[in-house]
């Protein structure tokens, strides 16, 4: 439960959808090309849904065609999609740049996103560690609030979960990157490990296969054995197959099972592989 809304404990993720492989161009490129009409979009949310993985992360509102196709997951399936908004915005300290930051948000809850949670890019230029505060950051957490949305904070930088709990900021909710390769996370996996653990609120963790560098197996075991049961992982799939494996996956983690999956393919299988 996140701001009195159940969520499940996995999240269909997005960066495989929108050509974010963390890889390359040509990686990216691989992405785009599959998923190149909204059609190909839902296909891979569908099956998320389809397996009580209802819930979406993504920059959803600045997504015409993401937005198009949860839209077709919906008519099909005639269940809502929980969307989790990253909105970039202006976080200049003028009128303008507040004007622009409400319109972001307004966006958002137009979009039909039930969590606005600010992008890291954004979050992360308020941030004092000297003061162990993110100053300014209640007024965009307050205009979140005024479009009936719930907020929360994108904390790739893992202090900011720990400033937010200690200034008592308005917030439901953080996106941590958390897996067992440290990829991308600013400290060693102990400390964010602790932060989490730590945390006043649910945390979706994302990235849990580092963005292809370990296996689903290795990456899904790893987090769902030592998150909290309050907190969530954000994975992301290329097709609609990998979503049904992932989520078995992640079932078999959580009740500490066997996954029924098939084995990976070589060209000459010893007799114990097989």
């Amino acid at each position: 439960m996140v701001g009195g809304v159940s969520l499940p404990r996995l999240i269909c993720g997005t960066n495989w959808l929108l050509g974010y492989s963390h890889t390359g161009g040509v990686a990216d490129k691989i992405i785009r090309d599959i998923h190149n009409s909204a059609e190909q979009m839902a296909s891979v949310i569908e099956a998320f849904v389809s397996e009580g993985c209802d819930a979406l992360m993504a920059p959803y509102s600045a997504q015409p065609m993401l937005q198009e196709a949860v839209h077709l997951v919906e008519e099909r399936l005639n269940h809502k999609v929980i969307v989790i908004d990253t909105p970039c915005m202006n976080m200049d300290d003028t009128a303008d740049a507040r004007r622009e930051a409400r319109a972001a948000i307004h966006a958002s809850a137009q979009s039909g996103a039930t969590f606005c949670l600010i992008h890291h890019t954004c979050v992360e230029q308020l941030v004092n560690k000297n003061l162990r505060a993110i100053p300014r950051l209640p007024d965009y957490l307050s205009m979140i609030r005024e479009e009936g949305l719930l907020p929360g904070l994108s904390a790739h930088m893992p202090e900011c979960i720990t400033y937010s709990d200690e200034n008592e900021y308005d917030v439901e909710t953080y996106i941590q990157i958390f897996n067992c390769l440290g990829f991308l996370m600013q400290v060693e996996v102990e400390s964010v490990y602790k932060i989490i653990q730590d945390a006043r609120k649910p945390v979706m963790t994302i990235k849990p296969m580092a963005a292809g560098r370990t296996t689903p197996f290795i990456g899904l075991t790893f987090n769902f054995s030592v998150l909290r049961p309050c907190d969530m992982v954000t994975c992301g799939c290329l097709t609609p197959e990998e979503a049904h494996e992932d989520v078995e996956i992640a079932r078999a983690a959580l009740e500490r099972r066997r996954p029924f999956i098939e084995g990976r393919s070589s060209p000459v299988k010893s007799d114990i592989i097989k």
